[in-house]
């Protein structure tokens, strides 16, 4: 589960930015083509966020859409895998616009 991999780095980066406060809460976002289960992170961030600053903090997942833009038609199409087609045309020339996101938006710390 490579999730735990994730989670823990998210938790270092927080961390790292948190200059030694109590965090509160962070807001972090999971793109739906993203490799990362966000059920998964959940799951993993209670464990790995023990006797840390992270420890009891609400992890908030915003999850992100897939989204592409067709090289042929020029419209925007939603995403569900990496190597989908242009749900108006069927072209698979699609660029990646969102859905791949994995980042901390957000971290809340005491004063």
């Amino acid at each position: 589960m490579h999730e735990m991999s994730i989670t823990q780095g998210i938790i270092d980066l927080c961390l790292e930015h948190a200059g030694g406060r109590r965090i509160r809460s962070l807001d972090v976002e999971i793109g739906e083509l993203s490799s990362a289960v966000p059920e998964a992170v959940e799951f993993c961030f209670e464990a790995c966020s023990l006797e840390t600053l992270l420890e009891g903090a609400t992890l908030n997942i915003i999850r992100v859409p897939g989204e592409g833009l067709c090289q042929e038609c020029g419209r925007e199409t939603p995403l569900t895998e990496l190597y989908g087609a242009c749900q108006h045309c069927s072209s698979n020339r699609v660029t990646i616009v969102t859905g791949e996101e994995l980042r901390v938006r957000e971290i809340e710390v005491d004063d």
